[in-house]
Protein backbone atom coordinates (compact mmCIF):
# COMPACT_ATOMS: atom_id res chain seq x y z
CA UNK A 1 0.00 0.00 0.00
CA UNK A 2 3.05 2.50 0.82
CA UNK A 3 4.48 1.50 -2.20
CA UNK A 4 1.80 2.31 -4.70
CA UNK A 5 0.92 5.55 -2.94
CA UNK A 6 4.38 6.81 -3.19
CA UNK A 7 4.33 5.17 -7.54
CA UNK A 8 0.75 7.06 -7.10
CA UNK A 9 3.05 10.69 -5.29
CA UNK A 10 5.51 10.39 -8.31
CA UNK A 11 3.26 9.99 -10.89
CA UNK A 12 1.17 13.25 -9.79
CA UNK A 13 4.27 15.16 -9.62
CA UNK A 14 5.46 14.22 -12.56
CA UNK A 15 1.99 14.89 -14.57
CA UNK A 16 1.94 18.07 -12.66
CA UNK A 17 5.63 19.02 -13.96
CA UNK A 18 4.70 18.32 -17.47
CA UNK A 19 1.21 20.02 -17.22
CA UNK A 20 2.51 23.17 -15.89
CA UNK A 21 5.69 23.21 -18.47
CA UNK A 22 3.25 21.85 -21.75
CA UNK A 23 0.60 24.24 -20.44
CA UNK A 24 3.15 27.69 -20.36
CA UNK A 25 4.52 26.13 -23.25
CA UNK A 26 1.15 26.03 -24.83
CA UNK A 27 0.16 29.39 -23.29
CA UNK A 28 3.20 30.95 -25.26
CA UNK A 29 2.59 29.73 -28.67
CA UNK A 30 -1.33 30.53 -28.10
CA UNK A 31 -0.11 34.17 -27.15
CA UNK A 32 1.69 34.19 -30.34
CA UNK A 33 -0.72 32.61 -32.36
CA UNK A 34 -3.16 35.72 -30.32
CA UNK A 35 -0.69 38.11 -31.18
CA UNK A 36 -0.34 36.80 -35.12
CA UNK A 37 -4.43 37.02 -35.67
CA UNK A 38 -4.52 40.28 -34.09
CA UNK A 39 -1.90 41.96 -36.81
CA UNK A 40 -2.74 40.43 -39.75
CA UNK A 41 -5.89 40.07 -41.78
CA UNK A 42 -8.23 36.90 -41.60
CA UNK A 43 -6.77 36.44 -44.95
CA UNK A 44 -3.02 37.00 -44.18
CA UNK A 45 -3.18 34.63 -40.95
CA UNK A 46 -5.28 32.23 -43.02
CA UNK A 47 -2.44 31.88 -46.05
CA UNK A 48 0.44 31.39 -42.67
CA UNK A 49 -1.70 29.28 -40.72
CA UNK A 50 -2.80 27.04 -44.17
CA UNK A 51 1.21 27.25 -44.97
CA UNK A 52 2.14 25.91 -40.87
CA UNK A 53 -0.41 23.50 -40.81
CA UNK A 54 1.43 21.66 -44.20
CA UNK A 55 4.31 21.44 -43.13
CA UNK A 56 2.75 20.05 -39.53
CA UNK A 57 1.30 17.54 -41.40
CA UNK A 58 4.44 16.10 -43.61
CA UNK A 59 6.85 16.80 -40.50
CA UNK A 60 5.89 12.94 -39.27
CA UNK A 61 7.82 11.45 -41.89
CA UNK A 62 10.69 12.87 -40.69
CA UNK A 63 11.59 10.28 -38.35
CA UNK A 64 8.48 8.63 -39.08
CA UNK A 65 7.83 6.38 -35.73
CA UNK A 66 11.19 6.18 -34.15
CA UNK A 67 10.22 7.87 -31.05
CA UNK A 68 6.99 5.86 -30.31
CA UNK A 69 8.80 2.47 -31.25
CA UNK A 70 12.13 3.74 -29.03
CA UNK A 71 9.22 3.78 -25.94
CA UNK A 72 7.85 0.49 -27.23
CA UNK A 73 10.91 -1.20 -27.61
CA UNK A 74 12.58 -0.37 -24.18
CA UNK A 75 9.54 -0.77 -22.69
CA UNK A 76 9.70 -4.59 -23.52
CA UNK A 77 13.60 -4.95 -23.61
CA UNK A 78 15.32 -2.88 -21.23
CA UNK A 79 19.17 -1.81 -21.95
CA UNK A 80 18.89 -4.53 -24.71
CA UNK A 81 17.07 -2.29 -27.27
CA UNK A 82 20.59 -0.24 -27.43
CA UNK A 83 21.09 -2.23 -30.51
CA UNK A 84 18.38 -0.64 -32.39
CA UNK A 85 19.97 3.20 -31.96
CA UNK A 86 22.34 3.12 -34.61
CA UNK A 87 20.15 1.72 -37.39
CA UNK A 88 17.48 4.42 -36.19
CA UNK A 89 19.81 7.22 -36.00
CA UNK A 90 20.46 6.33 -39.92
CA UNK A 91 16.95 5.87 -41.13
CA UNK A 92 15.95 8.82 -39.17
CA UNK A 93 18.10 11.13 -41.63
CA UNK A 94 16.88 9.12 -44.17
CA UNK A 95 13.48 10.10 -43.87
CA UNK A 96 13.94 13.18 -42.94
CA UNK A 97 15.87 14.49 -46.75
CA UNK A 98 13.34 13.12 -47.94
CA UNK A 99 10.99 14.87 -46.30
CA UNK A 100 12.89 17.97 -46.86
CA UNK A 101 13.07 17.11 -50.28
CA UNK A 102 8.89 16.20 -50.73
CA UNK A 103 7.79 19.76 -49.22
CA UNK A 104 10.43 21.47 -51.25
CA UNK A 105 8.68 20.18 -54.51
CA UNK A 106 5.34 20.80 -53.10
CA UNK A 107 6.49 24.29 -52.60
CA UNK A 108 7.80 24.70 -55.60
CA UNK A 109 5.04 22.78 -58.26
CA UNK A 110 1.51 23.44 -55.89
CA UNK A 111 -1.66 24.66 -56.62
CA UNK A 112 -0.88 27.79 -54.67
CA UNK A 113 0.39 31.39 -54.99
CA UNK A 114 4.15 33.05 -54.79
CA UNK A 115 3.04 34.21 -51.26
CA UNK A 116 2.49 30.44 -49.64
CA UNK A 117 5.52 28.94 -51.97
CA UNK A 118 7.99 31.63 -50.44
CA UNK A 119 6.58 30.75 -46.80
CA UNK A 120 6.77 27.03 -47.17
CA UNK A 121 10.63 27.59 -48.50
CA UNK A 122 11.59 29.50 -45.26
CA UNK A 123 9.58 26.67 -43.26
CA UNK A 124 11.75 23.71 -43.81
CA UNK A 125 13.74 23.44 -41.34
CA UNK A 126 10.35 23.14 -38.84
CA UNK A 127 10.57 19.54 -40.70
CA UNK A 128 13.98 18.74 -39.02
CA UNK A 129 13.49 20.46 -35.75
CA UNK A 130 10.28 18.44 -35.64
CA UNK A 131 12.16 15.34 -35.79
CA UNK A 132 14.42 16.39 -33.02
CA UNK A 133 11.91 17.66 -30.55
CA UNK A 134 10.67 14.20 -31.04
CA UNK A 135 13.42 11.85 -30.27
CA UNK A 136 15.15 14.61 -27.56
CA UNK A 137 11.45 14.18 -26.09
CA UNK A 138 11.70 10.31 -26.66
CA UNK A 139 15.10 9.94 -24.25
CA UNK A 140 13.86 12.24 -21.62
CA UNK A 141 11.10 10.00 -21.53
CA UNK A 142 13.35 6.71 -20.86
CA UNK A 143 14.96 8.83 -18.63
CA UNK A 144 11.96 10.16 -16.75
CA UNK A 145 13.65 13.06 -16.80
CA UNK A 146 10.42 15.31 -16.70
CA UNK A 147 11.64 18.99 -15.56
CA UNK A 148 14.20 18.64 -18.63
CA UNK A 149 11.63 17.39 -20.85
CA UNK A 150 9.40 20.41 -20.10
CA UNK A 151 11.96 22.69 -20.71
CA UNK A 152 13.26 21.15 -24.11
CA UNK A 153 9.42 21.89 -24.77
CA UNK A 154 9.01 24.91 -23.79
CA UNK A 155 11.67 26.30 -25.43
CA UNK A 156 10.79 27.22 -28.91
CA UNK A 157 7.56 28.57 -27.82
CA UNK A 158 9.35 30.85 -25.93
CA UNK A 159 12.00 31.51 -28.76
CA UNK A 160 9.10 32.41 -31.14
CA UNK A 161 7.16 34.71 -28.93
CA UNK A 162 9.99 36.64 -27.95
CA UNK A 163 11.54 36.98 -32.05
CA UNK A 164 7.86 37.47 -32.91
CA UNK A 165 7.62 40.56 -30.38
CA UNK A 166 10.60 41.92 -31.14
CA UNK A 167 9.61 41.97 -34.96
CA UNK A 168 6.47 44.14 -33.96
CA UNK A 169 8.10 46.37 -32.05
CA UNK A 170 10.89 47.22 -34.92
CA UNK A 171 8.40 47.41 -37.75
CA UNK A 172 5.42 49.91 -37.21
CA UNK A 173 2.66 48.72 -39.97
CA UNK A 174 1.41 44.82 -40.09
CA UNK A 175 4.58 42.48 -40.18
CA UNK A 176 5.71 40.90 -43.41
CA UNK A 177 4.73 36.65 -43.85
CA UNK A 178 7.67 35.98 -45.02
CA UNK A 179 9.55 37.67 -41.83
CA UNK A 180 7.66 35.68 -39.30
CA UNK A 181 8.06 32.43 -41.57
CA UNK A 182 11.81 33.27 -41.38
CA UNK A 183 11.34 33.46 -37.40
CA UNK A 184 9.59 29.98 -37.44
CA UNK A 185 12.78 28.51 -39.45
CA UNK A 186 15.95 29.95 -36.98
CA UNK A 187 13.62 28.67 -33.88
CA UNK A 188 13.81 25.54 -36.02
CA UNK A 189 17.20 25.79 -36.50
CA UNK A 190 18.16 26.57 -32.82
CA UNK A 191 16.37 23.08 -31.77
CA UNK A 192 18.41 21.35 -34.86
CA UNK A 193 21.83 22.00 -33.17
CA UNK A 194 20.66 21.62 -29.63
CA UNK A 195 19.04 18.42 -30.80
CA UNK A 196 22.17 17.14 -32.51
CA UNK A 197 24.37 17.65 -29.54
CA UNK A 198 22.09 16.02 -26.84
CA UNK A 199 21.63 12.80 -29.53
CA UNK A 200 25.04 12.16 -29.88
CA UNK A 201 26.02 10.83 -26.54
CA UNK A 202 23.32 8.76 -26.32
CA UNK A 203 24.64 6.36 -29.58
CA UNK A 204 27.81 5.84 -26.28
CA UNK A 205 25.39 4.31 -23.90
CA UNK A 206 25.67 8.16 -22.37
CA UNK A 207 21.88 8.15 -21.17
CA UNK A 208 19.97 6.67 -17.85
CA UNK A 209 17.26 4.19 -18.58
CA UNK A 210 14.82 4.19 -16.11
CA UNK A 211 12.78 0.95 -14.70
CA UNK A 212 15.01 -1.38 -16.20
CA UNK A 213 18.43 -3.05 -14.31
CA UNK A 214 21.63 -3.07 -15.52
CA UNK A 215 23.36 -1.12 -17.67
CA UNK A 216 24.46 -0.23 -21.33
CA UNK A 217 28.05 -1.41 -20.50
CA UNK A 218 26.65 -5.01 -19.33
CA UNK A 219 24.65 -5.60 -22.67
CA UNK A 220 26.84 -3.94 -25.00
CA UNK A 221 29.50 -7.10 -25.78
CA UNK A 222 26.74 -9.49 -26.26
CA UNK A 223 24.99 -7.05 -28.46
CA UNK A 224 27.93 -6.04 -31.55
CA UNK A 225 26.75 -8.65 -33.49
CA UNK A 226 23.28 -7.69 -33.82
CA UNK A 227 23.71 -3.93 -33.77
CA UNK A 228 25.81 -4.40 -37.26
CA UNK A 229 23.01 -7.20 -38.51
CA UNK A 230 20.41 -3.90 -37.95
CA UNK A 231 19.59 -2.24 -40.95
CA UNK A 232 17.43 0.47 -41.90
CA UNK A 233 15.03 -1.62 -43.06
CA UNK A 234 14.61 -3.30 -39.77
CA UNK A 235 13.85 -0.33 -38.46
CA UNK A 236 11.62 1.13 -40.85
CA UNK A 237 9.32 -2.21 -40.63
CA UNK A 238 9.17 -1.62 -36.48
CA UNK A 239 8.46 2.20 -36.64
CA UNK A 240 5.61 2.68 -39.37
CA UNK A 241 2.99 1.53 -37.55
CA UNK A 242 3.93 4.78 -35.21
CA UNK A 243 4.53 6.92 -38.26
CA UNK A 244 1.61 5.95 -39.90
CA UNK A 245 -0.21 7.03 -36.42
CA UNK A 246 1.21 10.36 -36.17
CA UNK A 247 0.28 11.24 -39.46
CA UNK A 248 -3.08 9.83 -39.48
CA UNK A 249 -4.14 11.74 -36.33
CA UNK A 250 -2.77 15.13 -37.99
CA UNK A 251 -4.44 14.46 -41.20
CA UNK A 252 -8.12 14.54 -39.17
CA UNK A 253 -7.12 16.72 -36.48
CA UNK A 254 -5.65 19.79 -38.42
CA UNK A 255 -5.87 19.11 -42.08
CA UNK A 256 -8.95 20.97 -42.28
CA UNK A 257 -7.23 24.36 -42.18
CA UNK A 258 -5.22 22.83 -45.41
CA UNK A 259 -8.23 22.17 -47.20
CA UNK A 260 -9.94 25.20 -46.13
CA UNK A 261 -7.26 27.10 -47.73
CA UNK A 262 -7.37 25.29 -50.89
CA UNK A 263 -11.86 24.87 -50.99
CA UNK A 264 -12.62 28.39 -49.31
CA UNK A 265 -10.17 30.78 -49.16
CA UNK A 266 -7.43 32.06 -46.53
CA UNK A 267 -10.00 33.90 -44.56
CA UNK A 268 -12.06 30.79 -43.88
CA UNK A 269 -8.80 29.24 -42.86
CA UNK A 270 -7.92 32.07 -40.66
CA UNK A 271 -10.97 32.08 -38.78
CA UNK A 272 -11.35 28.49 -38.60
CA UNK A 273 -7.40 28.38 -37.37
CA UNK A 274 -8.55 30.62 -34.28
CA UNK A 275 -10.82 28.24 -32.53
CA UNK A 276 -8.41 25.53 -33.61
CA UNK A 277 -5.61 27.13 -31.59
CA UNK A 278 -8.05 27.08 -28.89
CA UNK A 279 -8.78 23.43 -28.73
CA UNK A 280 -5.50 22.54 -29.36
CA UNK A 281 -4.67 24.39 -25.82
CA UNK A 282 -7.29 22.51 -23.96
CA UNK A 283 -5.91 18.72 -25.65
CA UNK A 284 -3.20 19.41 -23.67
CA UNK A 285 -3.90 17.77 -20.51
CA UNK A 286 -4.73 14.21 -22.21
CA UNK A 287 -1.36 14.18 -24.19
CA UNK A 288 0.63 15.01 -21.17
CA UNK A 289 -0.93 12.75 -19.48
CA UNK A 290 -1.12 9.86 -22.05
CA UNK A 291 1.87 10.78 -24.29
CA UNK A 292 4.25 12.33 -22.20
CA UNK A 293 4.34 10.69 -18.54
CA UNK A 294 2.00 7.04 -18.59
CA UNK A 295 2.95 5.88 -22.31
CA UNK A 296 6.76 4.46 -21.32
CA UNK A 297 4.87 2.78 -18.12
CA UNK A 298 1.76 1.17 -20.32
CA UNK A 299 4.37 -0.58 -22.73
CA UNK A 300 5.83 -1.94 -18.92
CA UNK A 301 2.72 -2.85 -17.42
CA UNK A 302 1.26 -4.61 -20.71
CA UNK A 303 4.08 -7.10 -20.33
CA UNK A 304 4.89 -7.26 -16.93
CA UNK A 305 1.42 -6.21 -14.65
CA UNK A 306 -1.78 -7.08 -16.79
CA UNK A 307 -3.66 -6.08 -13.48
CA UNK A 308 -2.29 -2.52 -13.02
CA UNK A 309 -2.62 -2.11 -17.29
CA UNK A 310 -6.31 -3.17 -16.85
CA UNK A 311 -7.08 -0.65 -13.95
CA UNK A 312 -5.19 2.15 -15.20
CA UNK A 313 -7.20 2.00 -18.20
CA UNK A 314 -10.56 1.50 -16.60
CA UNK A 315 -9.79 4.77 -14.47
CA UNK A 316 -8.44 6.85 -17.12
CA UNK A 317 -11.19 6.39 -18.98
CA UNK A 318 -13.44 7.69 -16.39
CA UNK A 319 -11.13 10.70 -15.20
CA UNK A 320 -11.34 11.61 -18.90
CA UNK A 321 -14.68 11.87 -19.26
CA UNK A 322 -15.43 13.92 -16.02
CA UNK A 323 -12.45 16.10 -17.48
CA UNK A 324 -13.12 16.35 -21.30
CA UNK A 325 -16.50 17.27 -20.26
CA UNK A 326 -15.61 19.95 -18.15
CA UNK A 327 -13.50 21.65 -20.62
CA UNK A 328 -16.70 21.43 -23.05
CA UNK A 329 -18.78 23.59 -20.67
CA UNK A 330 -16.05 25.61 -20.09
CA UNK A 331 -15.44 26.23 -23.51
CA UNK A 332 -19.55 26.65 -24.07
CA UNK A 333 -19.72 29.43 -21.35
CA UNK A 334 -16.78 31.60 -22.17
CA UNK A 335 -16.78 31.24 -26.41
CA UNK A 336 -18.36 34.20 -26.86
CA UNK A 337 -16.58 36.76 -24.80
CA UNK A 338 -13.08 35.08 -24.83
CA UNK A 339 -12.60 35.18 -29.10
CA UNK A 340 -13.47 38.91 -29.49
CA UNK A 341 -11.55 39.39 -26.60
CA UNK A 342 -8.72 37.80 -27.08
CA UNK A 343 -8.29 37.68 -31.31
CA UNK A 344 -10.23 40.77 -32.35
CA UNK A 345 -13.94 41.49 -33.35
CA UNK A 346 -12.72 40.60 -36.55
CA UNK A 347 -12.78 36.70 -35.51
CA UNK A 348 -16.50 36.73 -34.17
CA UNK A 349 -17.21 33.94 -36.74
CA UNK A 350 -14.57 31.56 -34.75
CA UNK A 351 -17.22 31.49 -32.12
CA UNK A 352 -19.48 29.21 -33.25
CA UNK A 353 -17.05 27.08 -34.81
CA UNK A 354 -15.48 26.69 -31.42
CA UNK A 355 -19.25 25.93 -29.91
CA UNK A 356 -19.03 22.86 -32.58
CA UNK A 357 -15.61 21.77 -31.84
CA UNK A 358 -16.34 21.86 -28.16
CA UNK A 359 -18.30 19.00 -28.78
CA UNK A 360 -14.98 17.06 -29.24
CA UNK A 361 -13.56 17.54 -25.80
CA UNK A 362 -14.82 15.00 -23.81
CA UNK A 363 -14.67 12.63 -27.30
CA UNK A 364 -10.54 13.24 -27.80
CA UNK A 365 -10.32 13.23 -23.62
CA UNK A 366 -11.76 9.50 -23.61
CA UNK A 367 -9.96 8.58 -26.84
CA UNK A 368 -6.41 9.40 -25.58
CA UNK A 369 -6.84 7.07 -22.49
CA UNK A 370 -8.33 4.08 -24.86
CA UNK A 371 -6.00 4.80 -27.96
CA UNK A 372 -3.26 4.34 -25.58
CA UNK A 373 -3.65 0.50 -24.64
CA UNK A 374 -3.63 -0.21 -27.97
CA UNK A 375 0.12 1.33 -28.67
CA UNK A 376 1.20 -2.11 -26.62
CA UNK A 377 2.41 -5.38 -27.68
CA UNK A 378 1.06 -6.06 -31.40
CA UNK A 379 -2.06 -4.34 -31.44
CA UNK A 380 0.21 -0.66 -32.64
CA UNK A 381 -1.04 -2.26 -36.60
CA UNK A 382 -4.67 -2.64 -35.50
CA UNK A 383 -4.78 1.05 -33.53
CA UNK A 384 -2.88 2.33 -37.14
CA UNK A 385 -5.72 0.87 -39.37
CA UNK A 386 -8.54 2.66 -36.99
CA UNK A 387 -6.68 5.68 -37.61
CA UNK A 388 -6.49 5.32 -41.11
CA UNK A 389 -9.64 4.67 -42.06
CA UNK A 390 -10.78 7.58 -39.90
CA UNK A 391 -8.28 10.05 -41.79
CA UNK A 392 -10.30 9.07 -44.53
CA UNK A 393 -13.28 9.82 -43.33
CA UNK A 394 -12.13 12.91 -42.44
CA UNK A 395 -10.75 14.12 -46.03
CA UNK A 396 -13.81 12.90 -47.71
CA UNK A 397 -16.10 13.90 -45.64
CA UNK A 398 -14.62 17.83 -45.51
CA UNK A 399 -14.31 17.64 -49.86
CA UNK A 400 -17.70 17.13 -49.93
CA UNK A 401 -18.75 19.80 -47.16
CA UNK A 402 -16.34 22.31 -46.97
CA UNK A 403 -17.23 23.63 -50.38
CA UNK A 404 -20.63 23.97 -49.33
CA UNK A 405 -20.70 24.70 -45.66
CA UNK A 406 -16.94 26.46 -45.34
CA UNK A 407 -15.66 25.95 -42.10
CA UNK A 408 -18.93 25.40 -40.48
CA UNK A 409 -18.58 21.80 -42.53
CA UNK A 410 -14.80 21.58 -41.51
CA UNK A 411 -16.08 21.44 -37.72
CA UNK A 412 -18.63 18.98 -37.66
CA UNK A 413 -16.61 16.82 -40.15
CA UNK A 414 -13.71 17.01 -37.08
CA UNK A 415 -16.51 16.29 -34.22
CA UNK A 416 -17.98 13.41 -35.98
CA UNK A 417 -14.73 12.12 -36.92
CA UNK A 418 -13.40 12.10 -33.36
CA UNK A 419 -16.90 10.08 -32.53
CA UNK A 420 -15.94 7.41 -35.11
CA UNK A 421 -12.44 7.21 -33.99
CA UNK A 422 -13.35 6.57 -30.18
CA UNK A 423 -16.13 4.27 -30.81
CA UNK A 424 -13.85 2.14 -32.81
CA UNK A 425 -11.06 2.31 -30.36
CA UNK A 426 -13.05 1.36 -27.32
CA UNK A 427 -14.66 -1.61 -29.35
CA UNK A 428 -10.86 -2.82 -30.83
CA UNK A 429 -9.45 -2.09 -27.18
CA UNK A 430 -12.06 -4.50 -25.46
CA UNK A 431 -12.34 -7.14 -27.67
CA UNK A 432 -8.29 -7.31 -28.88
CA UNK A 433 -6.63 -6.01 -25.82
CA UNK A 434 -8.39 -7.33 -22.96
CA UNK A 435 -10.10 -10.60 -24.13
CA UNK A 436 -14.24 -9.26 -23.88
CA UNK A 437 -16.41 -10.19 -26.23
CA UNK A 438 -19.75 -8.85 -27.08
Amino acid sequence: MIKEAVSARKALNAVSLLWLGSLIGAGLAFITQVVLARELTPDGYGVFAAALATVTLLAPLAGFGVQGFWLKVFGAEGWRATRWLPGSFRFVALSTSGTLILLAVWAALGPHDTLTAELLFWLLPVIAAYMFMELVSGRLLLEERFASLAFWQMFPHVARLVLVLSLLLILVNRPNLSLIATIYGLVALSVIVAGCIYLRSMLGGGFRLKGHVGSVDSERRELRAEVSAISMLDVASKTWPFGLATVFHLVYFQSDIVLLKYLAGNADAGVYNVAFTVMAAVYLLPSVIYQKVLLPKIHRWANHDRERFYRVYRQGNIAMLVLGGGAMVAIWGSAFWAIPLLFGEQYVEAVALLNILAVSAPIVFVASSVGAVLVTQEHMVKKVKIMGGVAVLNVLLNIVLIPKYGAVGAAVTTVFSNLVLLVVYYMSAQRSVFGFRY
